[in-house]
């Protein structure tokens, strides 16, 4: 077999085998010319005894790269999901590190207040309670509970303000 016309021979031939495999046209050029590097490589290895047609053999190496580029094309979008989930976790770390830090000033803040304003502010916000469970706990009305939440939350953009830069 000579190797300078094997590619004038089978090239078309190996291209729409690959174009079948793809149904992308640049894909299956790129291949066809992988496909012809490998069988150039390995054409020691091909015994031309009648039992295996060279057409088939160069399939044979055809598909073997094709299947390589899909293993490659998996192993790249594992990588970029791998990746993605990475800017993802980064980001979610950030916006936690700031959240944290927020709830540090907000309570910094809190314990300012006076003890009844702190502990109207906690039952609301960290206890979830309503104003009227809130009223029942400390022995006051609900409107009682309703104005000191307003008051604490008033005090406490009042400090915010007055801290920003």
């Amino acid at each position: 077999m000579n190797k300078n016309n094997i590619y004038q021979e089978y090239g078309d031939f190996v291209f729409r085998y690959l174009l079948t495999l793809t149904n992308k046209h640049q894909i299956a050029e790129e291949l066809t010319q992988e496909t012809f590097y490998q069988a150039i490589k390995s054409i020691h290895k091909f015994h031309d005894d009648g039992t295996v047609k060279f057409s088939t053999w160069l399939c044979s190496i055809a598909k073997n790269v094709w299947l390589q580029e899909l293993n490659h094309d998996k192993k790249r979008h594992q990588l970029t999901e791998s990746l993605n989930d990475m800017k993802t976790l980064t980001s979610n770390l950030e916006e936690e590190f700031f959240r944290n830090e927020d709830k540090v000033n907000f309570f910094k803040q809190a314990h300012q207040l006076s003890e009844k304003k702190r502990e109207i502010l906690y039952l609301r916000l960290l206890g979830d309670l309503s104003f009227k469970e809130i009223g029942s706990i400390v022995g006051k009305t609900e409107n009682w509970a309703r104005v000191t939440f307003y008051r604490a939350k008033q005090e406490l953009r009042k400090d915010v303000i007055r801290y920003e830069p």
